[in-house]
């Protein structure tokens, strides 16, 4: 038996007793449960115990499975191990121990020490000896005969146990190869085997977590305090979506009472995104965490309505913010107003309240600015106020009771309803898109005659509770119902794809976010929708955080050089200013090819990625994808739709317009020029298009390419 068969047979033993301890901890998680209901304790106090220990055992009960370990660290005898000299540790998804007060047998990727292995170089080995990566079979459920390779890197004085080499499995770097995470050798750029063989695997299915392969600049951002909100403008490749859900997982770990006292969202820009990336963070061990879209958040009812995109612009433009304010505070009356009276009975007495008194009151409030709902109250509570104080003086104190049989008189009420009238958001937008002259009133100085055209109705309905709304005023009625009644916010938001954002939207995520922290995740070349942002300082302005740091990432792991050289071609023609991104990979494959019959083209491409291993995208402009389903059909070729993960065909047919943020081995991009031509930011479009592919590009076109990538 061979150093390396007797290190795997050790690996695999070990692994065996992770697995019984893991089956220890799930049937324990489940005692406590049981024990718990019984507890003698406070009903408050039951009731949070309860919900943990549920909260815990359903967690650990939907571990899914899947390889325990990833990774191990041995450290040195000298001084700068500290209390970690001589240790060994195994990196992996989820803390495993036999007992909860025992040593752990696999450590939290999240946990601090767990930074060293994604931090540690041969010039700072940070007390690390050797760095140890497993290799698995590709969709090993964690079997033991699964663990097929492993690889170490020396990175300091020489620790017992370690064997350098790789197995089946383990990759095709050089054995043993040493040099600084994410360096520059020859496999994925200078990572090891086994991470260039992690890194490369096809993608087939959801997309997978990242916990084994962060690199350190990933690894910085993913560590970043709970209270720093950042922006990651992140080039196709760089794995900017795994970092952001990396980060949510994190900072759930790291602080859980502060994160699921606001709770945590990650919101994407469509549901196919969604479903895409829905089982990372499960993997990683956070089940409770909402994934939801920008739409799903505003939503006040379903959409019976499409704007064309000129109204769609305005409505979504930042000008409508003080649009919306005005006119909902224009239904407030004007403090110079002269009041009458107001008499409040109480008994055979009448308290009275002057006219200017009252018209003090709403002026004071109006100056505060508080939400309007929160207004109408402040002015019932100081009318009221007025009448006790007076009341005080002549009776002495008066309880509660009393004040709030006073605040809700008849008379007071009347002039609450007069001077600061309830309303709701469809009410107050419903008026703005009837009325014209309510509509100049509240955008006179922000916009012109031709753009309040646009807003107005042209069949105006009955009343606006029968009104039907666009997805733009779901918009508009959320940043009302902001104005109304200040929302509940989350303690950490992470928003993917945030260039597409409109200034309207970004409002929307910043009302969530007043009291938490931000992760926005983008690129601006890929901004696609009419207001995307052209640069970051101004969208994080209207998300709220105009200080966060924008953080670039522009060295990639999975689109290989070769397809990142290609759309790179289209950078200076797209009007922002990003960096070129670069990639580690030089194994990839591109071709372009000018062909008479596109269908037929397409059929013989698509079979000959099927001869290959991996997931195939058929991308192209939105009309054509029926003509192009339906000639695969023809041809007998199985194709799924993209949001359904669960298909067996390998071969997905999609619109240009839903391939953001997703990948597949082999892309067939189709017709660029007709992408290119089918919106105002068709380059954008086809730049998503063409850095989808982890492993191969093809570009067929019968119409000359565009002038950039030509």
């Amino acid at each position: 038996m061979t150093p390396l068969d007797r290190e795997l047979s050790q690996e695999r033993t070990y692994h065996q007793a992770c697995r019984a301890a893991l089956a220890g901890m799930v049937e324990g998680a489940d005692e406590r449960v049981v024990t718990g209901e019984n507890a003698f304790a406070s009903g408050a106090d039951a009731e949070v115990l309860g919900y943990q220990l549920r909260s815990w055992a359903k967690e650990l009960r939907q571990e899914p499975q899947s390889p325990l370990f990833f990774g191990r660290l041995d450290f040195d005898d000298g001084g700068a191990s500290g209390d970690h000299a001589g240790q060994r540790y195994y990196i992996g998804r989820r803390r495993i121990s036999e007992h909860p007060s025992a040593p752990p047998l696999v450590v939290d990727w999240r946990a601090p020490v767990s930074r060293t292995f994604y931090q540690a170089g041969t010039r700072d080995p940070l007390g690390v000896a050797v760095r140890r990566r497993f290799g698995w079979a590709p969709g090993s459920l964690g079997a033991p005969e699964d663990l097929t390779g492993l690889e170490d890197e020396r990175l300091g004085a020489p620790a017992g146990g370690g064997v350098d080499g790789t197995g089946e499995a383990g990759g095709t770097g050089e054995a043993g190869a040493t040099g600084e995470a994410g360096g520059t050798g020859e496999a994925a750029g200078g990572v090891g085997g086994i991470l260039a063989a992690e890194i490369e695997r096809p993608r087939v299915g959801p997309m997978r977590d990242i916990a084994a392969t962060i690199q350190p600049e990933q690894d910085d951002l993913v560590r970043s305090e709970l209270g720093q909100s950042l922006c990651v403008q992140g080039a196709p490749g760089t794995g900017k979506t795994a970092v952001g859900l990396h980060r949510a997982a994190y900072l759930l770990y790291t602080y859980p009472q502060r994160i699921q006292r606001g709770g945590l969202l990650v919101l994407g820009p469509n549901r196919t995104f969604l479903h895409y990336i829905g089982q990372v963070l499960p993997a990683l061990g956070e089940i409770d965490i909402r994934q939801s879209t920008v739409d799903d958040e505003v939503a006040r009812g379903p959409v019976r309505a499409v704007d064309d995109e000129a109204a769609a612009v305005v409505k979504h433009d930042a000008r409508m913010a003080r649009v919306l304010r005005r006119a909902l505070y224009a239904r407030v009356d004007d403090p110079a107003g002269r009041y009458e009276a107001v008499e409040v009975p109480d008994g055979s007495y009448r308290w009275r309240v002057s006219g200017g008194e009252l018209a003090r009151i709403v002026e004071e409030v109006r100056a505060e600015a508080p939400p309007y709902a929160v207004g109408r109250e402040r002015v019932r509570s100081r009318a009221a106020r007025v009448i006790q104080l007076e009341a005080e003086r002549r009776a002495g104190p008066m309880n509660n009771t009393w004040l709030q049989r006073i605040s809700r008189a008849r008379p007071l009420s009347a002039f609450v309803d007069a001077a600061w009238p309830k309303v709701t958001p469809e009410e107050v937008l419903a008026a703005l898109f009837t009325d014209p002259d309510t509509l100049a009133a509240a955008a006179d100085g922000e916009l012109g005659a031709e753009e309040q055209k646009r807003l107005l109705w042209s069949r105006v309905p009955r009343s606006y509770k029968s009104a039907k709304w666009s997805a733009a005023d779901q918009v508009l009625l959320d940043e009302l119902a902001g104005l109304i009644e200040r929302p509940q916010g989350y303690g950490h938001i992470v928003v993917d794809e945030a260039q597409d954002l409109s200034p309207m939207q970004c409002r929307a995520v910043a009302r969530r976010s007043g009291f938490g922290s931000l992760t926005v995740l983008g690129d601006l070349a890929q901004g696609t929708t009419p207001w995307a942002a052209r640069d970051w300082p101004r969208h994080l302005a209207h998300l709220g955080k105009p200080d966060a740091p924008v953080i670039p990432l522009t060295t990639g792991f999975r689109v290989p050089e070769a397809i990142v050289a290609l759309a790179n071609g289209l950078l200076g023609a797209l009007g922002v200013a990003v960096p070129p991104s670069r990639s580690l990979r030089r194994d990839g494959e591109l071709a372009v090819r000018r062909v008479q019959d596109v269908r037929a083209a397409l059929v013989e491409s698509v079979r000959a990625a099927l001869d290959r291993e991996g997931s195939v995208g058929v991308i192209a402009r939105d009309a054509d994808v029926p003509e192009l389903r339906a000639a695969l059909a023809a041809a007998g070729v199985a194709t799924a739709e993209p949001d359904d993960l669960t298909a067996r065909a390998r071969v997905t047919v999609l619109p240009a317009t839903v391939a953001k943020g997703l990948e597949y081995d082999h892309v067939v991009a189709v017709e660029p020029a007709a992408i290119a031509e089918a919106e105002e930011r068709g380059l954008h479009r086809l730049y998503v298009v063409l850095t989808r592919a982890v492993s191969r590009l093809e570009v067929l076109h019968s119409e000359p390419l565009p002038p950039a990538l030509r």
